[in-house]
Order: C-alpha cells, then sequence, then structure tokens
C-alpha cells in the first residue's frame, strides 16, 4: 500500500488500535453534515466515477470538472459530499489501506502456530490488494499526492501490521517451519510482491483474481523460507 515501513514500535497490546483509527481527513469539509441511506449511496457514486478518472489518466489530469461531467451532475452535487478531488483521491485509498494493514489482526486467543497466521495474513494482504483494484493502486501510482496528515496514518497502519508480522516471522523461524535470516528484510520482500501488482495487474487477464492472489501466496511462502513437512 506505498508505505512498507518495518520500523518496530513498542507494541500497544491492542490490536484494534489500528484497524478503528481513522486518518485526519478532511471529512465534513462538504456541506454534507449527516450521513444518510441516501447520501452514502451519492458518495459511492461519486467515488466510483472520480475511481475510474485516477486510474485512467491519473490524478494530476483528473479535474473536478470531469468527475462532474461523468456524473452528468452540477459542481454544487459533488462539493456536498466533498471538499476537493484531493479528498476524494484519499477517501478512495484508505479502505485499501485498513484492508491490507489489518490482515494480521487475528484474535488474541488464536491457536494456531506462528507460519499458519503468517500465510494466511500474507494471503489477505495479497487478496486485499487484488480485490480493491484500482484504488489499492493510487499509493503505488502517485504517493505524491498525500496531504502529511493522511501520510502520518497510512503509516501508522503500516507500523501496526509489521508490528504483528515481524514477531510472528521470528517465532515460526524458531518452530522450525521457516528458513529466513533476516526478519526485516524478509517482511519487506514477501509483501513487497502485492505492490508490484500495480505495474502489471489487470481485471480480465489470464489468470482469475483468487489464481493470481494463490500464485503470489505460494512466492510469498518462498519467499519466507517455508518448510515443507515431510
Amino acid at each position: 500500500m506505498g508505505i512498507t515501513s518495518a520500523t518496530r514500535h513498542k507494541p500497544s497490546g491492542d490490536q484494534s488500535d489500528a484497524s478503528t483509527a481513522q486518518p485526519h481527513l478532511p471529512q465534513g469539509t462538504g456541506r454534507q453534515r449527516a450521513a444518510t441511506q441516501g447520501t452514502d449511496l451519492q458518495r459511492e457514486r461519486i467515488l466510483q466515477a472520480a475511481a475510474q478518472l485516477f486510474a485512467a489518466q491519473g490524478y494530476a489530469n483528473t479535474t473536478m470538472a470531469q468527475i462532474v461531467r461523468a456524473l452528468g451532475v452540477t459542481k454544487p452535487f459533488v462539493y456536498y459530499y466533498f471538499r476537493d478531488k484531493q479528498e476524494i483521491f484519499e477517501t478512495l485509498s484508505w479502505a485499501p489501506a485498513v484492508d491490507c494493514f489489518t490482515a494480521l489482526d487475528f484474535a488474541a486467543a488464536d491457536p494456531r502456530r506462528a507460519s499458519e497466521k503468517v500465510l494466511e495474513g500474507i494471503e489477505r494482504l495479497i487478496r486485499a490488494t487484488v480485490a480493491h483494484h484500482p484504488c489499492a493502486f493510487f499509493a503505488y501510482r502517485e504517493p505524491q499526492v498525500y496531504r502529511p496528515e493522511y501520510i502520518a496514518a497510512q503509516k501508522k497502519l503500516a507500523h501496526h501490521f509489521y508490528d504483528l508480522l515481524c514477531p510472528l516471522l521470528e517465532e515460526a523461524r524458531r518452530d522450525c517451519d521457516l528458513d529466513f535470516t533476516e526478519t526485516k528484510i524478509t517482511a519487506l520482500a514477501a509483501c513487497s510482491l502485492p505492490g508490484f501488482l500495480y505495474s502489471w495487474y489487470r481485471p480480465g487477464g489470464r489468470l482469475s483474481p483468487d489464481e493470481v492472489v494463490a500464485e503470489l501466496t505460494k512466492l510469498a511462502s518462498r519467499v519466507i523460507g517455508l518448510q515443507v513437512k515431510t
């Protein structure tokens, strides 16, 4: 998701913090004051139209006027829900970030081996990246767009993810389920695989989304040195 820092932070002991945290998005800077089912549908309509434009021609080449034309509405309609196109772009980017970086949020009482959790977490990360196409790739393609407040929130999520992944990798290595040398490098290398999807993945390709997820998960298992038990 654009930010893959493995810098270790002191664990908070509450894995739900990052999954429920919200970035300091400029929400409410449009004229909308209270969400309803109707306003949620309209917001989603705007987001879908904008996502297609951002994916096709990039952030800089997309204007609010183009979004308005694609929707067949007036500018005040869009500004009722969003302050500007940057808020739309950040809103589109946030849901993929949350889904990707909370992929290791297992229950504290989960009894499975660390290696099983690592593999499932990486698979979840890959699956979320594919499922959120094209919005999951915006952070990789145009990281310069985001405000410092948004970047800080996304980094907090990334740190949360790696604060869970690195100890699990080390535990799985102690269990002799994984074979690697450098924990941080291994974590970054395995999780960079879905990051490169932005440069080549296209829906409707030769492989189905599930097949893409399966292939990348197999590759990631090799990166982390999964030991095949005989």
